[in-house]
């Protein structure tokens, strides 16, 4: 009997980790995927069997084609970061000569639930979904609370990580938040398909999941930075609060967002100017650890922004900071020597391989970064500039403006400031600084922004938009909605 329940559980780590399996996983819609009535043995019978099956879900974050196509695009949450980069318009594609984001650039994938493009980051997120569900019933279920440590910290990090993509879908997929409107099917369980929940409980579902992954997650020691800890359910928790609006949640967002910066240093000027590529830097939170054991080439993040890569940035289709954005950032600011102007405004000193030769990383060993405690200090000084606690959002600013300049004098101009102009100025300052990261986009949906290209796009230079505008968020694929009888 243990044989079998060893096998089941197996079986499920194969399913959750192999991700070329064939044209039937590839075609099939992620309803279809989620279809499964077997939710698994006790997983905890074998711990390693279940760290494998978590260490398959991170894998999936990173490698390519696993939102289900060969797209050159599909490579995982940093793909998502590069979509959602463009558009919020601070991403800039200024050269155009391969097309693999030219419809998207221009606005016209997100027109189409037939493409793509729509398509991939759905189906990549319910299949963490559905790994995830596979490991909380393996565990006993939603309510359970393991005896051993070990199957509480797989399931808390199970219940992160479902959290993880339940929002980033209710970003994508949601112009903004709206309490009562249907937007997602909710699956908390590994079963057949269900109609689209509102807003706010999908929301909920996500509080929960991350305030039982806190608890769950408490006295957890990670070996990598790849798996998530209570700090980055705290930091996912912080944006799921801030995407809500409300003072109350603005509230909770700020305090979680204090509680993550207790524990990390931010980059110094020669780390954000040092290539991003190494998830042993301090001030990351959550990162992956690329080996050439993932098989990463030109279709990965690397393979699509780095010039010191053998990539579509070096090769032709060519990626900087929108100009508009660019000029804003003063000339003491390290983050300006971050671009190079004579070259599209690429990120040459922002992101790279530290061989610096053009076009010469093939196999890729550069890191990825999902989260750092920059972008709590930011979340935090936005969220009490929104709730009239000016002297907090000032010194939270004026602690990260500390590492971006030498001179004090520099950004003092932030003492002046008061009210809406101190927001405005956050948002800026976390625009400058989290270019490039998939983080613009969280922004713009949460404040509500009109967001006004510069004149370095091939697309739609100089074009003003707000973030309600269809184009900007996602339409549910063609495929979910043939397949689902609930979607209308």
């Amino acid at each position: 009997m243990k044989r079998n329940l060893i096998k089941t559980v197996f079986a499920l780590t194969v399913i959750t980790t192999l991700f070329s399996c064939g044209d039937e996983l590839l075609d099939k819609s992620p309803t279809q995927f989620i279809n499964v009535d077997d939710a698994g043995a006790s997983g905890a019978l074998n711990p390693v069997i279940l760290e494998s099956t978590l260490n398959g879900v991170y894998s999936m974050m990173v490698n390519a084609f696993t939102g289900g196509t060969t797209d050159h695009s599909d490579f995982g949450q940093k793909g998502y970061d590069i979509y959602t980069d463009f558009l919020s318009g601070d991403l800039a594609l200024t050269a155009n000569n391969y097309n693999r984001y030219g419809d998207f650039a221009n606005l016209q994938s997100t027109l189409d639930f037939s493409n793509n493009d729509n398509y991939i980051p759905w189906r990549y997120y319910y299949r963490v979904i559905k790994s995830s569900n596979l490991i909380i019933a393996s565990l006993g279920g939603n309510t359970a609370i393991p005896d051993s440590e070990s199957a509480r910290h797989s399931l808390g990090q199970a219940k992160a990580l479902r959290a993880y993509a339940y929002f980033y879908l209710s970003q994508l997929y949601q112009a903004e938040y709206n309490a009562s409107e249907a937007i997602l099917p909710l699956y908390t369980e590994v079963k057949d398909v269900e109609p689209q929940a509102p807003m706010s409980e999908v929301f909920d579902q996500i509080i929960s999941d991350l305030s039982s992954a806190i608890t769950l997650l408490d006295g957890f020691s990670r070996t990598s930075k790849s798996a998530v800890n209570a700090d980055v359910a705290k930091g996912l928790l912080a944006y799921t609060y801030a995407a809500k609006g409300d003072s109350a949640s603005n509230i909770k967002a700020k305090n979680l967002a204090n509680e993550v910066i207790a524990g990390y240093p931010l980059m110094d000027a020669s780390e954000v100017t040092g290539g991003f590529n190494n998830v042993g830097t301090p001030g990351w939170i959550w990162g992956f650890d690329v080996t050439l054991a993932n098989g990463l080439d030109l279709v990965s993040w690397w393979g699509q922004m780095d010039v010191f890569t053998y990539s579509y940035q070096w090769a032709g289709d060519k990626k900087g900071m929108d100009d508009v954005l660019y000029a804003s950032i003063d000339a003491n600011d390290i983050r300006k020597t971050q671009f190079d102007p004579t070259n599209d405004l690429q990120p040459r000193n922002k992101f790279y391989n530290g061989a610096r030769v053009i076009g010469g990383q093939r196999n890729i060993e550069d890191d990825y970064v999902f989260m750092r405690v920059a972008e709590m200090y930011l979340l935090s000084a936005e969220m009490s500039a929104k709730e009239g606690m000016d002297g907090d959002a000032k010194s939270t600013l004026k602690q990260l403006l500390s590492k971006r300049y030498t001179n004090a004098a520099d950004y003092a101009y932030v003492d002046a400031l008061a009210g809406s102009a101190l927001l405005d100025e956050v948002i800026l300052e976390t625009r400058k600084e989290l270019w490039g990261e998939g983080k613009s986009y969280l922004s713009m949906k949460r404040n509500k922004q009109m967001m006004t290209r510069g004149t370095n796009h091939v697309f739609l230079s100089g074009l003003s938009i707000p973030h309600t505008d269809e184009r900007l968020t996602y339409p549910i694929p063609r495929s979910e909605v043939q397949n689902n009888p609930f979607i209308n």
